[in-house]
């Protein structure tokens, strides 16, 4: 593997200043520094900084306005739909998503409590994790997330915080489980909450819902992970060139 010190400047930068994003040393929805300091900080000039920051743009992670720097858009570039970072498309339009981890449960190959996964999953033993997702202390999505068990080694309450850019499910089997996918099938279609539902959301029985499958595939069309969220209110995400997500809850 290529050493970072044996790569050209610009390559050592953005690998520098992604690994800044994925540790949370600038905000989404926030600008990084500009131009200047950062090659005044990368001892190179303003011309590598910004071949750099070009790919962090290409790649979905940052924002470039004329006159006005570089804004980050999302810590998990979008793919599809269904791959957009909730935690991110919160963050971007100034609300506060938190997390409340409800179960983390393990399932025997062939369970019948498996049988609405995707079949290549139904012959292993499957991790689900459940949390609800809050927008502003307001329950708005229950998550549903499903993992062969092999991938989701010694997996416990600790590997999913409630606040902060870490909170993100696609960081989390990404960065700690080292999960990967590069495409995803989705489904959604208008539900009626049942009673367990409308407990969770503090809303009556019948209440109007969305429910979203995702299956992630990784480059070899295998399953990475499925999930299934049961949404209440409406979110919309649109994408632009540039992966913007908008949010409305």
């Amino acid at each position: 593997m290529e050493k970072i010190a044996d790569m050209p400047k610009y390559q050592q930068v953005y690998r520098v200043i992604l690994a800044r994003l994925k540790d949370g040393r600038y905000s989404v929805g926030g600008r990084i520094p500009t131009e200047v300091e950062l090659a005044n900080n990368f001892q190179c000039s303003r011309v590598t900084i910004r071949r750099s920051l070009d790919m962090l743009v290409q790649d979905g992670y940052l924002e470039s306005r004329q006159g006005s720097g570089y804004r980050v858009l999302t810590l998990s570039p979008v793919t599809d739909n269904c791959l957009t970072s909730f935690t991110d498309a919160v963050l971007q339009v100034g609300k506060d998503p938190t997390s409340k981890l409800i179960s983390i449960e393990h399932f025997s190959a062939n369970s019948s409590r498996l049988a609405s996964l995707p079949s290549e999953m139904q012959n292993f033993s499957v991790t689900r994790i459940i949390r609800l997702r809050l927008v502003d202390d307001k329950a708005t999505a229950l998550v549903m997330t499903y993992a062969l068990s092999s991938f989701l080694h010694n997996v416990s309450s600790g590997d999913f915080p409630e606040s902060g850019p870490g909170q993100s499910i696609l960081r989390i089997l990404k960065d700690r489980f080292q999960l990967n996918w590069s495409t995803a099938h989705e489904d959604i279609s208008p539900i009626f909450a049942t009673e367990e539902l409308a407990e969770t959301f503090s809303i009556s029985r019948g209440t109007p819902m969305l429910k979203q499958r995702c299956t992630a595939f990784d480059d070899h069309d295998q399953v990475a992970f499925h999930e299934e969220v049961f949404r209440h209110g409406s979110i919309n995400f649109n994408l632009s060139q540039h992966s913007r997500v908008e949010l409305h809850v």
